[in-house]
């Protein structure tokens, strides 16, 4: 397994790592746990260290899940999760934001309990709030550091301003925000250059497009009754057919040179910087391989530049979020 380190101090993990959210929301109600724990058992087989959770996946349940499957097996991992995001009983739809001090011990606590660890690898802040300063949060979480709880602080859709800020308070190892061909915004809001200047690592979820650039989706309605993505923009009607058009296009250029269309859209995020790491999700072993064997494609120049060509930070059909969402993201 190829590695690449998390942030200027931080240690080496995987140059891949999964995204374990599917395996027990969002895509689908409940999901098959016998597969999902044998996919992330085959992770660490392959050598995949870096898991990544969060306690709003279910809500809670992701994070039992993966205290489940590594039981005796913690060492081999390098995990990863999330706080900040509330979500509101018996309404699946409803989101709100707390970076308060108070809920950002209450919250590490019911994490380890979870995942049945003594102390967090990474902990990232899942969604800034706009109501707490990000000194304050921060400094609550520098404070997990010093009591062992936690051993690495990163943020999770965060602006390059607000990047800026936190990592004065307590060195940030890692910014995580959607990145893919279909998602360029790092490239334009300074938050890419913003990590390179400040040596943080880069880990951009969804590299493929939330299943979309894999070229497996032919129509909205391959979607599960309860799969979030209906609610999504970029899957709803012309929305749908305009960037079905582009995916097509992938699927093209994937053929000609012999791999999948979801292997050459991670090779393309993977091909953008040692300081990059994707964390696509997977909850079925053999995707999980599909996705490893991305680590062995090598674009040249040409290709890097046809991809780049394809997809301007402006071709994509609609917003990555409803509007709700999208008010969090960037903060």
């Amino acid at each position: 397994m190829q590695t690449r380190q998390l942030g200027k101090n931080g240690p080496q993990v995987s140059a891949l790592g999964l995204g374990c959210m599917g395996m027990t929301d969002f895509y689908t109600t409940g999901g098959n746990a016998e597969e999902a724990i044998a996919t992330l058992h085959r992770a660490l087989e392959l050598g995949v260290t870096l898991l990544d959770t969060a306690d709003m996946y279910g809500p809670h349940t992701n994070e039992e899940l993966l205290g489940k499957a590594l039981a005796g097996k913690r060492e081999q991992a390098f995990i990863a999760s999330k706080f900040g995001i509330v979500r509101t009983p018996g309404d699946a739809g409803a989101r709100g934001v707390n970076g308060s001090p108070e809920y950002i011990r209450a919250a590490i606590d019911g994490t380890l309990q979870r995942l049945k660890i003594d102390t967090l690898d990474l902990y990232y802040q899942h969604r800034i709030d706009p109501g707490v300063a990000i000194e304050e949060s921060v400094g609550a979480m520098a404070e997990l550091v010093k009591a062992g709880k936690v051993r690495f602080l990163g943020l999770s859709e965060a602006s390059a301003s607000t990047l800026e800020r936190a990592h004065k308070v307590h060195p940030i190892a890692a910014l995580q925000t959607e990145y893919s061909l279909w998602s360029r915004d790092p490239e334009e809001n300074g938050v890419l250059e913003t990590c390179r200047r400040l040596g943080i690592a880069f880990v951009p979820y969804s590299p493929l497009g939330r299943g979309f650039l894999t070229g497996a989706l032919k129509s909205p309605d391959d979607f599960a009754a309860d799969d979030y993505r209906r609610s999504s923009p970029r899957f709803q009607g012309e929305n749908f057919a305009k960037n079905l058009l582009l995916v097509q296009k992938v699927e093209q250029l994937a053929a000609e040179k012999g791999i999948t269309a979801g292997q050459l859209a991670l090779a393309w995020v993977l091909a953008q910087g040692n300081d990059v790491i994707p964390i696509p999700g997977t909850k079925q072993r053999k995707y999980l391989e599909e996705n490893v064997a991305a680590l062995d494609v090598t674009l040249d120049a040409a290709e890097l530049q046809a991809l780049k060509d394809l997809f301007p930070v402006n071709a994509v059909a609609g917003g990555r979020y409803p509007d709700a969402a999208m008010k969090l993201v960037n903060g």
